[in-house]
């Protein structure tokens, strides 16, 4: 399944710039088809939300069952295990630890003749947050798409979720977002879901931001709607690249770049190593441990679409090809693993050794797992605190402070032409 190609090859170099066009959202068929939701949704609100949840998911789905009960929610809790709640338990206290060390106040300094200057970061107030759970269950995309920003303070979040065909949403997600404390949930998922959160309809309210993976028709839609809401990132299909050398385990690696190919056939699960014997050793495992899986048909799709073992002369020169991939799972299975982290610039996360496997990031290990894709972590950052706040500058100057600045704005101000601008400064002194 996994091919194997050898680096400054004409080969290699066109898998490359195939790999890194992935992060390109553009088809317009998808963007016409989004439009007219977007459109629809904003125009007769509930009724189009609950036409379209109809057509895609729940055909005899009505307004008054877009929101979820609580009794709905109290049903949730009869179809779970003690065992699968515990697990969200323990996800949720990590990942709350982990986002509470980024948290920031409110400061202020005060300068010279009594100016006060200052930045005030506060919650946004509602949020919207969209979730998988027809095709894939991502209960772990709730978790960390909702948990940072009730560590942040965001009082009011709602969740956005396909339903089911019989109109109910899948337990496991109900209690996962009622263990977040999430109370207001929706049965609505793909663009029409972020339509209702950007515009509003008289079920669901509109929020100020929104968040969260999906599939492409949720991506550009949220990409149209941004500028009249606020969205985290356009996230692409998922990608783990592996560096390894000779001393690393080709079961562990095999198994990891399964575990992101079964997410679906646009995934890429790349090697890069310094040993051509150690990448047939992975492709002959990805073979052996891929046979015995349920989704077998899926991540065979993937590595025949993206799954490739880029082979170079040193771990030197297989970062530096990570580096160009930008990947936004990256692992380190080479001896020594932290002496390269310095080296590693452009990756969503790393999981260095053989015991981080990029599947304890998905659930349980704390930082936040919704990440950039498709090239963007060269410039892009995970889900985090930031992404729940918002800035507000302060600045407060004195009679005095403002005389001793006075020439310098007005000079400013002319030469762009802007005499409004120098005006506003002299007028406060012109009795003097």
């Amino acid at each position: 399944m996994l091919r194997i190609v050898e680096t400054h090859t004409t080969e290699a170099d066109t898998f490359l710039s195939k790999l890194k066009a992935r992060g390109k959202l553009e088809d317009e068929s998808i963007l016409k088809t989004v439009n007219r939701t977007l459109s629809d949704v904003q125009a007769e609100g509930d009724k189009a939300v609950v036409r379209y949840t109809r057509k895609l998911d729940a055909p005899r789905i009505t307004v008054k069952e877009l929101k979820v009960s609580r009794e709905e929610i109290g049903n949730a809790y009869l179809e779970v295990t003690d065992e699968y709640i515990a697990a969200i338990t323990h996800a949720r206290t990590n990942i709350e630890r982990f986002h509470e060390k980024q948290l920031r106040t409110s400061w202020m300094s005060t300068e010279a003749n009594g100016v006060v200057l200052g930045q005030l970061i506060r919650p946004l107030k509602r949020i919207g947050v969209c979730v998988p759970s027809v095709s894939q269950l991502l209960v772990s995309s709730l978790l960390m798409a909702v948990l940072p920003a009730t560590v942040a303070g965001v009082k009011e979040i709602v969740v956005c979720t396909a339903p089911m065909r019989n109109r109910n949403i899948n337990p496991y997600m109900l209690v996962a977002a009622a263990e977040c404390g999430i109370q207001e949930i929706y049965k609505c998922g793909g663009a029409q879901a972020v339509a209702a959160m950007a515009y509003g309809t008289d079920t669901i309210p509109p929020v100020d931001k929104i968040v969260g993976p999906g599939n492409l028709y949720v991506q550009f839609a949220k990409k149209e709607v941004y500028g009249h809401v606020d969205i985290d990132k356009l996230a692409g299909p998922s990608e783990i690249l592996v560096i390894a050398d000779s001393t690393a385990d080709p079961d562990y690696v095999a198994a990891d770049l399964i575990s992101q190919a079964e997410h679906g056939p646009e995934c890429a699960a790349i090697l890069v190593t310094s040993s051509l014997g150690f990448a047939e050793q992975v492709k002959t495992a990805i073979e052996v441990q891929g046979k015995s899986l349920p989704r077998h048909d899926l991540l065979t799709e993937a590595f025949k679409n993206y799954g490739v073992a880029f082979v170079t002369s040193t771990i030197a020169e297989a970062v530096a090809v990570a580096n160009e991939i930008a990947p936004e799972h990256l692992e380190l299975h080479v001896e020594n693993p932290m002496d390269w982290l310095g080296d590693v610039e452009n990756a969503g996360a790393i999981f260095v050794g053989p015991y981080s496997p990029e599947a304890v990031g998905d659930y349980i290990a704390g930082p936040n797992a919704i990440l950039p894709t498709g090239t963007a972590p060269r410039y892009a950052s995970p889900l985090n605190i930031d992404d729940f706040l918002k800035k507000t500058s302060l600045v407060s100057y004195t009679k005095t402070a403002l005389a001793k600045v006075t020439p310098s704005v007005v000079k400013l101000a002319e030469v762009e032409g802007l005499e409004g601008h120098a005006a506003a400064m002299k007028i406060r002194f012109e009795e003097d």
